[in-house]
C-alpha cells in the first residue's frame, strides 16, 4: 500500500489555488510573527520591570510621536496588503470568463444534482474537461448548502430560491472531493461527491456516452408546452399575447407596474414561476398562477435555458444587450420561469 506524506494543504489543481495559498501563508506568517513578538516582549518586560523593594517611583513619560506613528503605520500597511490581495482574489473568483462551459448544480438534502447543457445528468459526480473554464450556476431545493472543492480553492453558498455562481479552471486530471461546507441537516457529513477532471477527448467520449434525451433548452421547450405556457406566452417576434412575449427577452430590462425595472435573468424567471405575483410587468394583469410544487428545480433550470435560447443569437441584430449574456449565466431563466407558467407571466 502506497504511503502518503502528510499534506498541510490540499492538492493544488486549479489556476486560483496558488494565489489563495499564497495569501493564506502570508496571513499565517504575519500572525505568527506578531504573536511571538508580543509574547516575547511581555515576558521580557514582566521580568525586567517587575516590582522590587528598591524600585523608584516611576515618572510619567510624554511624547513618543515616532513610536506611535511606527506602530500604527506598519500594521496598517500589512493590513492593506491583506485587503488588496484578498480583494484581487475575490474579484477574480466572482467573475467567470464569458466563454466558460456552463453547468447547473442543484443542492438537496443530501446530494448534489448536476445538469449539463447537453442534457447529461449526474448525482454526486461532476465530469469536466481539463484546462477549460467551468461555470457552475447553483440553487437549492430546500436549505442552504455550500459547494466546496478544496483542490480548486473554490467555495460558494447554494441558496433556495436564488441562483449563485462559482467558477474554476482545473489544471490537472484526476478525481477531487466535493463537500458541503454549510451544516444542512443530520446527514450533512454525507453530502459529498467527486469532480472528475478528464482530458478533452475522454470528456467528449463520456458526454456522448448516452443518458441524455436532448439539451436543457429542448427539455425546457417540451416542459413549456406541457405546462400550457404557450397559451399565454408567445415565442415569436412581434406576436402579442396575454403575457409578455419571450422572444429575445433574456437579459433585457422589464418595466414593472411599480415603476421599477428588473433585468430578465435566472433569478427573475425562477421567481416568476414560483411566486408570479411578486413582480408584475407593466401593461399586464396579475393572472399568472404559481407553479410552486408543480415544477422541480431541474424543471425550472430547463425552462430558464429554453427562454434563454429564444430569439436571435447574442451579438446579432435585435439580440439582447451584453449585460444579458452576463446575467444569463448567473441566473438564466428567470424570465423563462415566467414563460413557463403558461397562465400569466408575471411581467
Amino acid at each position: 500500500m502506497e504511503q502518503k506524506s502528510i499534506q498541510f494543504f490540499p492538492e493544488q489543481a486549479s489556476t486560483i489555488a496558488h494565489s489563495v495559498d499564497g495569501l493564506y501563508l502570508y496571513l499565517v506568517l504575519v500572525t505568527a510573527f506578531f504573536s511571538i513578538l508580543i509574547a516575547t516582549l511581555i515576558v521580557i518586560f514582566a521580568v525586567k520591570y517587575r516590582r522590587r523593594a528598591d524600585t523608584p517611583t516611576p515618572k510619567a513619560v510624554h511624547g513618543g510621536l515616532w513610536l506611535e506613528i511606527t506602530w500604527s503605520v506598519i500594521p496598517l500597511g500589512l493590513s492593506m496588503v491583506m485587503f488588496a490581495w484578498g480583494a484581487s482574489i475575490f474579484f477574480t473568483e466572482s467573475r467567470p470568463p464569458a466563454d466558460s462551459m456552463e453547468i447547473y448544480v442543484t443542492g438537496k438534502q443530501w446530494m448534489w444534482k448536476i445538469q449539463h447543457m447537453e442534457g447529461q445528468r449526474e448525482i454526486n459526480e461532476l465530469h469536466i474537461p481539463v484546462n477549460r473554464d467551468i461555470k457552475l450556476t447553483m440553487t437549492s431545493e430546500d436549505v442552504i448548502h455550500d459547494f466546496y472543492v478544496p483542490a480548486f480553492r473554490t467555495k460558494s453558498d447554494v441558496l433556495p430560491g436564488r441562483y449563485t455562481t462559482e467558477w474554476f479552471h482545473a489544471t490537472k486530471t484526476g478525481a477531487y472531493h466535493i463537500f458541503c461546507a454549510e451544516y444542512c441537516g443530520t446527514k450533512h457529513s454525507g453530502m459529498i461527491g467527486t469532480v472528475y477532471v478528464m482530458e478533452p477527448q475522454q470528456f467528449d467520449a463520456w458526454l456522448s456516452g448516452g443518458g441524455g434525451t436532448g439539451t436543457l433548452a429542448q427539455k425546457g421547450e417540451a416542459l413549456f408546452s406541457q405546462l400550457g405556457c404557450v397559451t399565454c406566452h408567445q415565442a415569436t417576434a412581434d406576436v402579442k399575447g396575454r403575457c409578455p412575449n419571450l422572444h429575445g427577452i433574456w437579459g433585457r430590462p422589464q418595466q414593472l407596474t411599480t415603476g421599477a425595472s428588473v433585468t430578465v435573468d435566472a433569478g427573475y424567471v425562477s421567481e416568476s414561476i414560483l411566486n408570479p405575483s411578486a413582480k408584475i410587468v407593466a401593461g399586464y394583469e396579475n393572472i399568472m398562477p404559481t407553479f410552486s410544487g408543480l415544477v422541480t428545480a431541474e424543471g425550472v433550470t430547463e425552462l430558464v435555458e429554453y427562454v434563454k435560447s429564444i430569439g436571435p443569437a447574442p451579438g446579432a441584430p435585435g439580440s439582447a444587450p451584453a449585460p444579458a449574456a452576463k446575467g444569463a449565466p448567473a441566473a438564466k431563466g428567470a424570465p423563462a420561469a415566467k414563460a413557463a407558467p403558461a397562465a400569466t407571466v408575471k411581467p
